[in-house]
């Protein structure tokens, strides 16, 4: 584009449509001017052909042809406009101080007059006498700052002693025993600092970095761990408020079968009473009408005919007991205490198998620990007692009594899950261990020394301490969960089939 300070009498040089200096200008037959590439364009465009300026229609589409004068004159003024372009001052140059209005960019700077001049002002300094004496120098800004204050030289040289700018004469008075550098010099060791400076404030800023993202994770986390609390405090109490629910149903359902089972029996007993009463009104009519007859003969032959009084219950000892109720609500809660009990370990158990199972890792068991009876799969998977000792190379990792593998694998922070296979083995240790446990002698398998373990035989089910935690007999357990939180101290061992908690070691020291 022309430059901003084109004059009016210059936008004879500039295109109407593209706004720039005339390419290839080409004239309308009603004497407008165009760049070639614009003028095509524009009617490529057009479904009628006219003139872009004053909408001279034309028949056909003109023949155009370039305008050889105007093209010259563009040309001549396209190099004037470059020329001024690049003597105008431009951001981080120097700017001339004599320049009035628009400033070009300085040429020279004079270390006397402590002014920068274009090419123009710098006139003087080449033609008159006293002023070719002045010292000329690249140009450069804040002159005055670049002097000695005390014998007006040009700042060129370090002193490193006392950390300041001098010029060629302090070099030989004030600093004359100090080592003294060029500015150059100086420069580079301290850009050199510099990019030290900055690798160690990019370091800390990455750290810094690290640790907001390591905070957001947490709270992510944090929100998801919350989530999943509520959604399992929702399932929990949904499935609590159903067995009491169920509760109440069986309490109003006995005490509606109480109740039923008495008015049954009172309805019978009514029956049966009113039997009685028609049994023993008839009675009374017979013995009634009996009674009105004079006649002896016919008296005495009915008397005998007289049928005997129909069997009575004695009524005395018969009664409708209402039924009691008292207990009846207490050991209805008993039970409903007992069943929430048992409903809520089992749904918090599997709520917190759950939670512990997004921390599981991935862990291969490691040969160079294994206990020279013990056999490893390939992948490190699997194992199992080999009953004989196998020849191994020594290794100090090795454990040499108890029959115990390690995993590769190994943790110092945070927390870890992990599950174990032991459907139809006999017997087995499952657990964590200090990295430090004696491998060679005899210790007793306890939290004191470094284990963390389970052990299984035919003679019971218990965690391995001093002394040893007894556990109620798991007969279908299959898999066993191990959960670490290293940083609470905390090892928890579960039932994964059964989604059941065996047992929690808490406040364990790990280190």
């Amino acid at each position: 584009m022309a430059s901003a300070n084109t004059s009016g009498s210059d936008e004879i040089f500039l295109c109407s449509i593209c706004l720039d200096v005339f390419n290839s200008p080409v004239s309308t037959p009603c004497g407008h001017n165009f760049c070639r590439t614009c003028i095509t364009k524009f009617w490529d465009e057009q479904l009628k052909y006219k003139c872009p300026l004053c909408n001279m229609l034309f028949n056909t589409r003109p023949d155009l042809r370039i305008n050889t004068l105007l093209s010259e004159l563009a040309a001549q003024f396209r190099t004037s406009v470059r020329v001024k372009e690049q003597l105008y001052v431009k951001p981080g140059e120097v700017p001339c101080d004599s320049c009035t209005g628009t400033q070009l960019k300085a040429v020279k700077s004079c270390l006397v007059c402590f002014m920068s001049f274009c090419q123009t002002h710098l006139e003087p300094h080449q033609r008159v006498a006293v002023l070719k004496k002045h010292r000329l120098v690249e140009p450069m800004e804040r002159l005055e700052d670049r002097m000695c204050k005390k014998h007006d030289r040009l700042l060129e040289l370090f002193c490193q002693t006392e950390q300041v700018c001098v010029c060629q004469f302090c070099t030989v008075t004030d600093h004359r025993s100090h080592p003294i550098v060029t500015l150059k010099e100086e420069h580079n060791m301290k850009t050199a600092q510099l990019g030290k400076i900055v690798a160690e404030v990019q370091q800390m800023i990455q750290e810094r970095q690290k640790n907001i993202q390591e905070i957001k994770d947490t709270v992510k986390r944090s929100k998801a761990d919350a989530d999943r609390e509520i959604a399992d405090g929702v399932q929990v109490l949904t499935a609590l408020m159903r067995c009491i629910e169920k509760c109440q149903d069986d309490l109003n359902q006995m005490v509606k079968e109480r109740l039923k089972s008495t008015e049954k029996q009172a309805e019978d007993l009514i029956k049966e009473l009113e039997q009685e009463i028609e049994d023993l009104t008839n009675r009374s009519s017979e013995v009634k009408q009996l009674s009105h007859t004079k006649d002896h003969l016919h008296f005495l032959q009915a008397f005998r005919s007289l049928k005997n009084p129909p069997p009575t219950r004695d009524w005395k000892t018969v009664e409708v007991r209402p039924p009691s109720y008292v207990g009846t609500l207490r050991r209805s809660l008993d039970q409903l205490e007992e069943t929430l009990n048992m409903q809520m370990k089992k749904l918090c158990d599997a709520a917190e198998l759950k939670r512990v199972q997004q921390y599981e890792v991935d862990v291969t068991l490691d040969p160079d620990t294994a206990h020279p009876y013990l056999i490893l799969s390939e992948d490190g998977k699997q194992v199992h007692d080999g009953d004989e000792e196998m020849e191994l190379p020594d290794n100090p990792k090795r454990f040499t009594e108890y029959v115990i593998v390690l995993t590769r694998q190994s943790f110092s922070s945070g927390r870890f899950y992990f599950e174990v296979q032991v459907k139809d083995k006999t017997a087995w240790y499952v657990g964590v261990a200090r990295e430090s446990i004696d491998r060679n002698g005899e210790t007793l398998m306890t939290p004191e020394t470094g284990y963390w373990t389970l052990y299984y035989d035919e003679d019971g089910f218990l965690f391995n301490d001093d002394p040893d935690v007894r556990l109620p007999l798991r007969a279908e357990l299959q898999k066993v969960g191990v959960f670490v939180d290293y940083d609470e101290g905390l090892v928890s061992f579960y039932d994964v089939e059964a989604r059941v908690h065996i047992y929690s070691a808490t406040t364990c020291t790990f280190n």
